[in-house]
């Protein structure tokens, strides 16, 4: 849909232009939800985060696909944070107003007990 179109155009323009996937970092947040309140649930990242991916596979190589880390710009909280680290191609978190709160140090824990 309209998400993998975008996200494939937004590749395109940076696929060429690297030179060394290993210092590479992809951030994924959906659009439709910055500044909304709303948030894509973990199945929601998780579908996103495949497609980038299987488009990663196709259009650079399977060894670039399954290295490049790919990370969750979702409305990431200490309640929901497991589910999201649960996903197979969810690798992180690129945490925003949630980092501002000592609750923040709860979403820490959470990844290195991953």
């Amino acid at each position: 849909g309209k998400t993998d179109e975008v996200n494939r155009r937004q590749l395109a323009a940076i696929i060429p232009k690297v030179t060394d996937w290993d210092k590479v970092v992809i951030a994924y947040e959906p659009a439709w939800a910055i500044g909304t309140g709303k948030a894509a649930t973990p199945e929601q990242a998780q579908e996103a985060h495949a497609a980038i991916r299987a488009h990663l596979k196709e259009a650079v190589s399977e060894d670039v696909a399954g290295r490049v880390r790919i990370q969750c710009g979702a409305s990431v909280t200490p309640e929901n944070c497991g589910e999201f680290l649960a996903k197979p191609d969810i690798d992180g978190f690129l945490v925003g107003l949630a980092a501002l709160k000592p609750s923040f140090l709860d979403i820490v824990k959470a990844l290195q007990g991953a």
